[in-house]
């Protein structure tokens, strides 16, 4: 018993702080040499944890430790040295058995020779009360081999006595909580307090990010009041939010045991420890313990032009619904991320017209200073000969995952050129008003060039004279979403004409419910009760729906449901439409709205009986204990039958998170002269025009005109072929997510998500005058695919998880109205087609000398086809059933 107490009093001993004030650590004994063993091992999975679903590998080694030095004024002030002997690596995956990358491979060849050496040869570590002081190694070594050195000193430093404090190690500096129990010192390290400087970016919006989580535990074995070993365990976890089949997690441990020591050198005497550092091997350097950065050597990857050419292929015009494109168009964005911008600038100008666009959408989607500095000198803005590829560049800018100052300041800067489009000028303004907006969620307000954007937005909103400037910043404001332009919006929502004000309007229902304020209400209910002026059905409709999704008051409501029945008819429809919903769907104001109905002057048959064929109907895409899609659409019709305002709208919930999907809008106006119809009040002067404005994930793009004035729509009537407008069409990266995680054990981790799809939405607006007949079709195409994937690298081998989606699916919206009598026959329909939902796991080990494994696995499911219920009444509607077959299709007349 008195030998074994002996034999752990030679590796560390746990003695108290011989100076008040002070905490004790670790602390090695005289004249004695320590054999330890080590191990670091690392498994990749999908959250299961089981080690044979898992990627990974295990280095291990014996570990000499002796004590160098120790201060004669301090016994807690020591200089030890580490030595890393007799290393191997090995898979942590036993049943690979034949299949293993190591197998019949030495040590020499798996990790080389020189990196071998390097890992071997000592480094030194100054302890002082247990806590590192400074790391010394050699200089020039390989920065990888050098990590996995400080893993294994930095589980050398500890306290014996619980508290929380602050550690600087190989993870950075991080808030750590000790825990002293009488058989063990547990350490709790906070990863994510740890500040060391990686790269990595995210994407803002909640319902497209990713959730990621990590621990750090370090448990330090006591028996006797000795510590006879180390055992540490790290995860990190991440999960997307709105598909959690992509997750994946991290697991990493070390463990440091005691097996014997044997006599050792004596103590080096002095009083400085940089004169006895000096002594023991001058070519010795102080060097930071944090963990520092390296990229492996990619060795045969092909070339920008090589990628490109093997990727094109799959990005030509007719292959962009297949879900192939957009994994194309992923891979290619991050080989665009190591890029130069002579490289990047060589592949456009060389690419033909079919291709471009689509190589347009990646380059601007990469995200770095080269791909931005190269598609800028790319593109001429003052020609009209590419507004395409302006369009395709402006529009990734506006989707851009994480948008930095260079980027807005760059579009400022074209703004105030020359243009070769109106329409791209216009469309600059209103992307610049979508990358504020991002730039302040990521707390970016402050940037010089986000003040200078909102400066330009509001102050061109105060002078502009020409309505399509007026227009044009109002865009901007409704992507901006600027808090101080809410004044602006409410001059032109109640004085403003026509589109301007219904435009102010609509970009204040785009405000979040603390900005509608008692203020902002007042000003909406003089716009609804026209108290002032006379104003739109569009206007007065969007102002009311403002009101009842904001925190109605009890007036307010009844105040509405008051004037249910002086309105003009089809808006006596519309609004009752509108206050069903609300309590069908069980929206925030349906309380109020119950509360108000309990009085017979508001809930009565007159009231609740007006008929009409406007129509307000909300209702589920899908639903699941953690999320929800749900759309909505809302048809105003004028009083002669004719289609004045077709509202589709398809919104994402996480938890409290949500992200407008999409919105179609389909407006006419001025059309009752066709049909010797008489106008509603108030709209008796407007010139003839129809057209359509689309949000697409939180993105307010540049509207598109079917046709503007009398003679316009004649001639497009007499030359109408019924094709679809293509509202937005290309490529978007959707998803960006990147870490870059120094593990503990001195490996380096990367956890990366992208997500991108191939979208395509149209609309077409037909009038038949002959059949007195008017048909809207609202088409989405979109083909997804998102990639997440967890690798770990040592320099020598990599081990890698791969989990991945993808589906191509399409939505369609059509309403037909005949008004050759009064109620029109009204047929709507909103069919999803059936989806095929594919999904794929790749799991791999490689080593640097290319020996690799490789196994792959892959799940395909069909999901059906289905209409959605487009109205509220049980009768005189299109009967809607759920469809067996995809492409199947059911519409009535009502």
């Amino acid at each position: 018993m008195i030998l074994l107490a002996v034999l752990f009093l030679c590796f560390i001993s746990s003695y108290s702080a011989s100076v008040k004030g002070h905490t004790t650590g670790l602390s090695l004994n005289n004249d004695r040499l320590y054999k330890l063993t080590y191990s670091t091992e690392v498994f990749l999975h999908r959250g299961k944890g089981k080690q044979q679903d898992s990627a990974g590998y295990r280095i291990s080694s014996n570990v000499d430790v002796i004590l160098l030095w120790r201060n004669p004024d301090g016994d807690d002030d020591q200089l030890i040295q580490i030595t890393m002997k007799d290393v191997n690596v090995e898979n942590v995956n036993e049943q690979r058995g034949e299949k293993s990358i190591f197998k019949g491979k030495n040590p020499p060849k798996i990790i080389r020779k020189e990196n071998l050496e390097a890992l071997q040869r000592p480094v030194l570590l100054h302890l002082v009360h247990g806590k590192v002081k400074e790391f010394y190694s050699y200089p020039n070594e390989p920065v990888a081999i050098e990590n996995l050195k400080r893993g294994l000193a930095s589980l050398f430093q500890m306290q014996l006595s619980s508290g929380t404090t602050n550690e600087v190690d190989i993870s950075g500096d991080c808030k750590v909580t000790y825990q002293a129990h009488q058989d063990k010192v547990t350490k709790i390290k906070a990863l994510d307090s740890c500040k060391i400087e990686r790269s990595g970016f995210t994407t803002s919006n909640q319902v497209l990010g990713v959730t990621s989580k990590a621990t750090s535990v370090t448990t330090y074995k006591i028996e006797d009041s000795f510590v006879i070993a180390v055992f540490a365990e790290e995860t990190h976890a991440f999960r997307m939010n709105f598909l959690q089949t992509i997750a994946g997690n991290i697991v990493s441990k070390q463990k440091l045991e005691l097996k014997t020591t044997e006599a050792g050198p004596r103590l080096i005497p002095g009083k400085q420890v940089a004169a006895v550092i000096k002594a023991v091997d001058s070519e010795y350097r102080a060097l930071p313990i944090v963990g520092q950065d390296f990229q492996s050597e990619c060795k045969g990857c092909p070339s920008l032009a090589e990628h490109w050419q093997s990727t094109r292929k799959h990005l030509q015009p007719d292959q962009l619904s297949k879900a192939e494109a957009v994994r194309s168009f992923l891979a290619f964005i991050q080989r665009l991320r190591t890029a130069k911008r002579e490289e990047i600038l060589q592949i456009l100008k060389a690419e033909n017209k079919e291709v471009l666009p689509q190589l347009v959408d990646a380059v601007t989607s990469a995200q770095t200073s080269d791909s931005l500095d190269a598609i800028l000198d790319f593109l001429d803005f003052k020609s009209d000969s590419s507004i395409i590829l302006q369009e395709r560049f402006l529009y990734a800018c506006g989707f851009a995952s994480h948008p930095d100052e260079e980027l807005l300041r760059a579009l400022i800067s074209k703004f105030k050129g020359s243009f070769g489009s109106n329409d791209i000028r216009e469309t600059v303004m209103i992307i610049i008003g979508a990358l504020v907006r991002k730039l302040c969620q990521n707390e970016g307000c402050k940037l010089k060039a986000v003040v200078e954007a909102k400066k330009l937005i509001l102050g061109g909103l105060e002078r502009t004279e020409k309505k399509e400037d007026t227009m044009m910043y109002l865009l901007a404001l409704k992507n901006a979403l600027l808090p101080e332009g809410i004044p602006l919006l409410l001059k032109y929502a109640e004085a403003g004409e026509g589109p301007v004000s219904h435009l102010a309007t609509t970009t204040l229902q785009r405000y979040d419910v603390r900005f509608i304020t008692d203020e902002v209400k007042k000003t909406l209910n003089r716009i609804y009760h026209q108290n002032r002026k006379v104003h739109e059905k569009t206007v007065r409709t969007t102002a009311a729906t403002i009101i009842l999704n904001n925190n109605p008051s009890y007036m307010e409501v009844k105040n509405i449901l008051l004037s249910i029945g002086d309105l003009p008819k089809e808006m006596n429809k519309y609004m009752l439409a509108v206050v069903q919903d609300i309590l069908r769907f069980e929206m925030p104001a349906s309380k109020m709205v119950r509360r108000v109905l309990k009085e017979m002057v508001a809930h009565n048959y007159d009231r609740f009986s007006k008929s009409g064929s406007s129509s307000a109907y909300t209702g589920y895409i899908e639903r699941a204990p953690h999320s929800a899609s749900t759309y909505s659409l809302d048809i105003l019709y004028s009083g002669s039958g004719i289609l004045r305002r077709s509202n589709l709208n398809i919104f994402q919930y996480i938890g409290k998170a949500h992200l407008h999907s999409s919105q179609v809008v389909i407006e006419a106006q001025g059309l009752e002269a066709l049909i010797a119809a008489t106008p509603d009040e108030g709209e008796e002067n407007l010139d003839s025009y129809a057209g359509m404005s689309a949000i697409l994930f939180d993105v307010q793009l540049r509207p598109v005109t079917f046709f503007n004035g009398y003679s316009d729509l004649m001639s497009k009537m007499l030359s109408a072929s019924g094709d679809p407008v293509s509202v937005v069409k290309g490529l978007i990266l959707l998803i960006d997510h990147s870490q870059e995680l120094q593990l503990q054990s001195g490996l380096k981790a990367n956890m990366d998500v992208q997500g991108g799809l191939a979208i395509d939405i149209s609309g077409a607006m037909e009038f038949s005058l002959w059949y007195r007949e008017s048909k809207t079709r609202v088409k989405n195409r979109v083909a997804l695919a998102i990639i997440g994937s967890i690798t770990v690298d040592s320099s020598f081998v990599k081990a890698g998880l791969e989990i991945s989606a993808e589906t191509e699916a399409g939505l369609e919206f059509i309403s037909t109205v005949q008004f050759s009598q009064y109620p029109f026959l009204v047929c709507m329909q909103m069919d999803k087609d059936g989806v095929p939902f594919r999904q794929f796991e790749t799991k791999y080990e490689r080593l640097s000398t290319g020996r690799g494994y490789i196994s792959r696995r892959r799940k395909e499911s069909l999901i059906a086809g289905s209409e959605f219920p487009l109205h509220q009444e049980n009768s005189d509607m299109c009967k809607v059933v759920f469809a067996p077959e995809p492409e199947s299709s059911s519409g009535g007349w009502f």
